[in-house]
């Protein structure tokens, strides 16, 4: 049990990368904070679910529009350089609101007209970071414990932030929240300043933007593990993931409760989704986990649902849990498996892929769970947005053994799958054939 606890924060001896850890931990406290306060900012000024969805919609449409672009900078360019750019932009956004809360001066058209800015950062921000966590590790076999520690720390930032904003914005307003976001990104900064990289000279790229744009789509189109798990957390991104905009609506007006409750109900996300680091952080290998992403896929369904017909404070609060722990695990282990298995020539586009797909697509969702909602109410816009996310995760189960006997060459290359075991996999898949015959 020792070694296994051990094993779980292997990726922090590395010293680039424990920096990264640290002042990103405390970051992202900073950008939970501002996420609940502008919700809740925006559900006051406007009482408006709609306005709830466009602003969501606003915040993350540009990751959808961006992000492929981004993949082929973080191919070309210095990662390094283009993060540290990134994070200062985002600072200056969230200064932006909290000057304008404290001056009276805000209003939704321009927390949307912030939103669409904070978007186009975040579009460049998280592929770079994806594909930047490989250049802070002196061993590549950490990988997968690095992402995992990267999911648990976001999810801790998001126990412990919404936790704190429920408070701030009760006593002090929703711009402390943000002036503090505005803040925490220092931690970021400064351990970025502080790395000591050995930046590998990039080939000079002869090809265009466009043509280099096409090749990694279509790379990752014709690798069946890419192409699946990048569909499947599309598919519950679009549909499920919007839930977040409409828990000011269930904070409020299901379970009477106030911005305190809406804290309450993010923590408790959050303190499933670091379970559900944890457990991936304990992980050896890579091995199982096309296993794991359905299975945590039809938790994050299935909690949903429920969530949906719970007027219970404390019920749900425990289904929040258990829809945080889906919700990340499903996130995190597709993001270890992608990581693993492409090429590193083409690792900045893929992961730009990956966050369309898990950013990018969501204002998609929350447009349309907003519009839904207004009609049907929020109960049964989830009820039916799990139930859709559940046939998703039901169809990715049956392309399973597909994706496995295309991955498995792959694994066996990386050394982490033995030959050996493939031909015992081999072999019992001909005596299983042979049997069905007979």
């Amino acid at each position: 049990m020792k070694t296994r606890f051990k094993n779980a924060f292997r990726a922090l001896a590395h010293r680039n990368y424990r920096l990264f850890f640290v002042g990103q931990g405390l970051s992202l406290i900073g950008t939970w904070m501002q996420n609940v306060a502008l919700g809740w900012l925006v559900y006051r000024l406007t009482n408006s679910v709609f306005l709830l969805g466009l602003v969501g919609f606003s915040s993350q449409i540009m990751v959808f529009i961006f992000s492929p672009l981004a993949g082929v900078i973080a191919d070309r360019f210095n990662r390094h350089r283009v993060i540290l750019l990134t994070q200062t932009l985002a600072l200056s956004q969230a200064l932006l609101l909290a000057v304008l809360v404290y001056t009276n001066a805000i209003n939704v058209w321009e927390i949307i007209a912030l939103s669409v800015f904070l978007g186009f950062v975040l579009s460049f921000d998280a592929p770079m970071r994806q594909s930047f966590v490989v250049e802070m590790l002196d061993n590549k076999q950490d990988l997968g414990n690095a992402i995992a520690l990267n999911s648990s720390v976001f999810n801790g930032a998001r126990l412990v932030g919404p936790a704190i904003a429920g408070l701030a914005i009760a006593t002090l307003g929703e711009g402390f929240c943000f002036l503090l976001n505005a803040v925490s990104y220092l931690a970021v900064i400064v351990s970025l300043l502080m790395m000591r990289l050995q930046h590998a000279p990039r080939p000079k790229k002869e090809s265009k933007v466009l043509q280099e744009l096409k090749e990694g789509m279509a790379y990752a189109y014709r690798f069946p593990p890419i192409r699946y798990v990048i569909l499947l957390l599309g598919s519950i991104s679009l549909i499920g993931m919007p839930y977040a905009v409409l828990l000011p609506v269930f904070a409020r007006d299901i379970l009477r409760g106030g911005p305190q409750t809406l804290g309450l109900l993010v923590g408790a996300s959050g303190i499933g989704a670091m379970c559900g680091g944890v457990y991936l952080a304990t992980r050896r290998n890579v091995l199982g986990l096309t296993r794991v992403i359905p299975s945590a896929a039809a938790v994050f369904s299935l909690s949903l649902i429920a969530f949906a017909f719970s007027q219970l404070l404390w019920l749900s609060l425990g289904i929040v849990t258990f829809l945080g722990f889906g919700m990340m695990l499903h996130m995190a282990s597709s993001n270890t498996l992608l990581q693993t298995v492409v090429d590193e020539d083409k690792r900045g586009r893929v992961m730009s892929l990956y966050t369309m797909a898990f950013l990018g697509l969501t204002p998609f969702g929350s447009l349309f769970a907003g519009s839904l909602a207004s009609r049907l109410g929020v109960r049964w816009t989830l009820a039916i947005c799990g139930l859709i996310c559940l046939s998703f995760t039901g169809c990715y189960v049956l392309l399973l053994p597909e994706i496995r006997r295309t991955i498995r060459p792959v694994y066996i290359r990386m050394g982490i799958l033995p030959e050996e075991v493939n031909q015992a996999i081999q072999t019992a898949s001909q005596l299983t054939q042979v049997t069905e015959k007979e």
